[in-house]
């Protein structure tokens, strides 16, 4: 009786902690990024922390230049706490990266450097743990195109990290193959061609996106992005 009451109960606790991240997930998908990560964090779990850090990356697109920087390194933070809760967790890592991404446009050249190469390990290791985790291929295909943006700056990050433009359809072909409905994907894959200087091509990337579903608040974001973006080419 006793085994049966504790496998209940530890049943019960494992649902409830579900419908509390699925809670945090469905405020983060209504653009309350806030409470989202709030909510995300009180869980205590590595699932939980992602989010976190998820919502506060996607969040410093709302507000003012002067505190993303802040926000970037909190996501750091919540993503630092995912994997410390697991090691196993490739979401965790992606959300590492991507934060580090984000807060290297913050930073100085070096400290960019340090932050894209530390970028790159957690997106490999992403990887390795979830080789079907699409968004660390755009990343991966981003990382690629914006450090080897040419001019001086991009020569010193192609010697500093190896990247090259090489890497930047093939990756991004492995994303869209893995989810070929995601728009943010092909708008991500345009912006990438835009930085190697291909208009055409990053138009009918653009085209694509507009094409695509758009349910959640970021998914509307970035279908109006993808509009703007393409009406700038035409």
């Amino acid at each position: 009786m006793r085994s049966f009451i504790v496998t209940a109960a530890l049943t019960l606790a494992a649902t409830a902690s579900a419908q509390s991240l699925q809670a945090a997930t469905s405020l983060f998908e209504q653009g309350n990024w806030q409470a989202a990560a709030t909510a995300a964090a009180a869980l205590n779990s590595s699932e939980g922390f992602a989010l976190a850090a998820e919502a506060t990356t996607a969040g410093s697109a709302l507000v003012p230049d002067n505190q993303k920087k802040a926000l970037f390194e909190k996501a750091q933070g919540y993503a630092k706490q995912a994997i410390a809760k697991d090691k196993n967790n490739a979401e965790a890592y992606f959300e590492m990266a991507r934060a580090q991404g984000r807060l290297a446009q913050f930073s100085g050249i070096f400290q960019s450097l340090g932050l894209a190469q530390d970028m790159k390990k957690n997106l490999d290791t992403a990887i390795k743990l979830d080789p079907k985790l699409a968004g660390a291929y755009v990343a991966l295909g981003l990382w690629n195109a914006n450090l080897d943006a040419g001019g001086l700056k991009g020569a010193i990050a192609v010697q500093a990290t190896g990247a090259t433009r090489g890497n930047v359809v093939s990756n991004f072909e492995k994303a869209i193959a893995l989810e070929p409905e995601e728009a943010v994907h092909r708008f991500e894959y345009g912006n990438a061609l835009l930085t190697m200087g291909k208009k055409t091509e990053a138009a009918a990337q653009f085209q694509k996106a507009v094409g695509m579903r758009a349910n959640t608040f970021w998914e509307k974001r970035n279908l109006e992005a993808a509009k703007a973006a393409l009406a700038k080419l035409k």
